[in-house]
């Protein structure tokens, strides 16, 4: 795979991040750069992980991994999505509830395992190819970092012009990613 080609796949792996970036960002009061270089950092460094993984997966059992990864992005990203809609409707009872400064740790890994499945499953089949897996695996992990950190300062700026509403659309973005993920697969078998 060339340089162009690598770039184009990191920076399409790192879409879904993006998107879910910025609905963290929006759900936060004034994210500072260093939550949102914290945020990405996360997310970039699972985004590296999962397509080495999903690359040594392809060399032992491609069809398994191919099965079922759909779902498990799919209910994991659904279940984020719920729970921040819920926190933003709960929320919404006349009185202004004091936003988070940043997100948990383990809420940013499960939402950055959940946006990267995709990753595993291009690892995978990345397995079949030659390609230098360690420098597409960090090139997609770059992007995604990259992208996850604007996603998380722009979503700074959308999150005051939606106020209370920033937490509930940024959870009805992950369960629009994962509906997607869901919908690509299936559209994929007709």
């Amino acid at each position: 795979m060339n340089l162009s080609a690598t770039i184009i796949l990191a920076f399409g792996m790192s879409m879904d991040a993006f998107a879910a970036s910025i609905g963290k960002g929006a759900s936060l009061h004034k994210p500072k750069f260093s939550e949102a270089l914290r945020t990405g950092l996360i997310f970039g460094v699972v985004e590296t992980l999962t397509p080495l993984i999903g690359w040594c997966l392809g060399l032992l059992a491609s069809q398994v991994v191919l099965d079922w990864n759909h779902w498990v992005a799919f209910v994991l990203l659904v279940f984020l999505g719920i729970r921040m809609v819920y926190e933003g409707i709960r929320g919404d009872d006349g009185e202004e509830a004091p936003k988070l400064q940043r997100h948990g740790f383990w809420l940013l890994v499960t939402t950055a395992i959940a946006t990267s499945l995709d990753a595993m499953a291009v690892g995978v089949g990345l397995a079949f190819l030659q390609v230098n897996i360690i420098e597409t695996a960090l090139a997609i992990g770059c992007a995604t970092m990259i992208m996850s950190t604007l996603g998380m300062m722009l979503g700074r700026f959308i999150g005051p012009l939606l106020g209370k509403r920033a937490e509930i659309l940024g959870g009805v973005v992950l369960i629009g990613i994962g509906c997607q993920i869901l919908y690509s697969h299936f559209s994929a078998l007709s």
